[in-house]
């Protein structure tokens, strides 16, 4: 059985003792290490090298934000895998979350969700999977501060097939693998693959980036012509 590896940046001791306690007492799941700031998390990751971070949003010295940034940032300098950025926040629709999935994190978590999801948060994530519905990074996306001025495409996006594209806006709005399926009379396996060309095609690391990466460059098909192509 693979042991997950995780570590904690938060400024506040007594969570991060509880979220130790609860890492600690399972037995897929090893705590590695704990950090106050972002400063102290970048030297965490360099130092420890997590499988998975719980990454605090507020904090002094550094932010969870910009510390997610260095992180992503070093690993792509180095050419080695980052860890999976799991951004911690108290409200629901926070602006410091969207910049967080933005920057590349894999996704985020209120910090008074239930222990037993918080586990299934590591797990799924560790797993390559992301910890907030597409749908809901949409809704994220929606919900905080102005739109920005959509970016051009990138010619990477022009090379995605007909089929391909026509995925991409299914799931840049939010329906899951079942759901794409179902509309367009193909096998979930079939979807899962298109999915992964995708995400190859685009350099994006999960499904969240691609729901990120629609919105930036005004790519969602609800905000073109209502529809994806026939």
């Amino acid at each position: 059985m693979s042991v997950i590896r995780v570590g904690l940046v938060d400024d506040q001791a007594l969570f991060r003792a509880g979220i130790k306690m609860l890492i600690d007492s399972q037995d897929d799941l090893e705590f590695v290490g704990e950090a106050a700031n972002g400063r102290e998390g970048l030297e965490l990751v360099r130092e420890r090298t997590p499988d998975v971070v719980l990454m605090d949003v507020r904090m002094p010295v550094m932010d969870g934000i910009a510390a997610t940034a260095a992180i992503l940032e070093e690993a792509d300098r180095l050419g080695t895998p980052p860890p999976k950025i799991v951004v911690l926040t108290t409200f629901d629709l926070d602006e410091g979350a969207a910049r967080a999935l933005r920057i590349g994190a894999s996704g985020f978590l209120l910090k008074d969700t239930q222990p037993e999801f918080l586990l299934a948060a590591i797990r799924t994530v560790y797993a390559g999977s992301a910890v907030i519905a597409p749908g809901a990074v949409h809704d994220l996306f929606s919900s905080v501060s102005s739109r920005p001025a959509a970016r051009p495409v990138p010619e990477s996006f022009r090379s995605l097939t007909g089929r391909e594209e026509e995925i991409f806006r299914l799931a840049a709005a939010g329906l899951s693998n079942t759901e794409i399926a179902g509309h367009e009379f193909l096998s979930e396996a079939t979807v899962k693959t298109h999915i992964s060309r995708v995400l190859s095609k685009l350099s994006l690391r999960d499904r969240v980036q691609l729901v990120v990466f629609a919105y930036e460059h005004g790519l969602n098909a609800s905000e073109n012509d209502g529809a994806p192509r026939a």
